[in-house]
Order: C-alpha cells, then structure tokens, then sequence
C-alpha cells in the first residue's frame, strides 16, 4: 500500500508537469486504468467495482468531450465528440451487461486513440499546444477532483488527477 501511495504522488506530480498532449494522455491512461479494473471486477463477480469503475471512465470520458476546443479543432474536435458519444453508450452498455468482451474492444479504441495522441507529442515541438483539447484549467470543477490508488491491488498504478 505505501509502493501505491509513493506512485499516486509521482504520478501527480507528472501530471501537472506534462505538456497539454501529456495531460490528455494521461487523461487516456486514467481511461484504460478503469476498464481493465472493471474487467476484473467482471471477471471476479464485483458489480459494485465494475459500476464504480465504469462510471469514472464515464466521467473522465465526459471531461475530454468538455475540453475539446471546437472553435481550433475543427473536423479534429467533431470527430473526436463523437467517438467520445458512442463510446460513452458503448461503455454503459459493456457495465450493464457486464461484458468483458465489450470492454476489451474498448480498451483497443482508446488504446489506439492514445497511441494516436503520443505520436502527435513525439512528432510536435515540446512547446507546442494541441489543435484539438485544449488543456484542463486549473480552475474547471473537473480540475479539481482527483481518485485515490485502489486499494485492491496495490501494484496497479494508482489513478492521475484531473488536473492532468
């Protein structure tokens, strides 16, 4: 339990160093983090952490679709709102039915979609912002919410910040 709480820190404090690509992968990471924890709630029977889970992908997922900067974005920012909306349907749906299957190819899309994300960090300028989301501001409500390390597998990296 002291290794997570070392990592939840670290990882905080990553967060708030990232450039704005970084902060939206690690927004992706936060993602992942929470559908392979529902899987396992899944695979063990947990409807409680499977729901738990499921609806902080929910809400993270919602964030992203809050920051999208239309206006700069373009055709960018329209094509990822609406992956975002049909991913956000195919998410409650995966919970209700407690689908693994369901949640594994949800993991492929934003997998993908955060690979997608690091190549535009490796290939960008590090001072350069992205086209599509704009960064979390320190101020949003969503900035300010954070979720402490699970305490049921203490080798998992705990989840980042919002403010990432």
């Amino acid at each position: 339990m002291k290794n997570a709480s070392a990592s939840f820190a670290y990882q905080q404090s990553a967060a708030h160093g990232a450039s704005p690509l970084g902060q939206v992968m690690a927004l992706y990471d936060t993602i992942l983090r929470d559908f392979r924890r529902a899987l396992a709630a899944i695979e063990s029977g947990d409807a409680e952490a499977r729901v738990f889970e499921t609806n902080h992908a929910l809400a993270v997922v919602a964030h992203l679709e809050n920051v999208l900067d239309h206006k700069r974005g373009g055709e960018a920012a329209k094509h990822l709102s609406s992956f975002y909306k049909v991913t956000r349907a195919l998410i409650m749906e995966a919970s209700v039915n407690s689908s693994s299957v369901a949640i594994e190819k949800l993991i492929d899309q934003y997998k993908l979609l955060r690979d997608a994300w690091h190549q535009v960090e490796l290939q960008s300028p590090a001072a350069a912002a992205p086209a599509v989301p704009a960064a979390p501001q320190a101020s949003t409500p969503a900035a300010q919410i954070s979720r402490a390390p699970s305490t049921t597998d203490a080798t998992e990296t705990p989840r980042a910040t919002w403010s990432a």
